[in-house]
């Protein structure tokens, strides 16, 4: 998916805003970058708890799996 905004250039991008703005009009095109705009902040917002929700399990089950093995070290020190 990134790689084909990659391949968007200044000419690319040019005729999409123009187009954009035959089909919509320029008074709506305000409107529609901020609704664009609130849409991408909320979908990084939610790309990002998610990834932070990932990461705290992930050292959840890091640190109960050293618990863990720090019980069957002690154990094996007793015997």
């Amino acid at each position: 998916m990134l790689a084909l905004f990659q391949s968007f250039g200044l000419p690319e991008l040019g005729v999409i805003l123009l187009i954009a703005l035959i089909i919509f009009g320029p008074s709506k095109l305000p409107q529609i970058g901020k609704s664009i705009g609130k849409a991408l902040r909320e979908f990084r917002e939610s790309s990002s708890e998610v990834g932070k929700a990932i990461q705290e399990g992930i050292e959840e089950e890091e640190k109960k799996e050293a618990k863990a093995s720090a019980k069957t070290d002690e154990k094996e020190a007793k015997e």
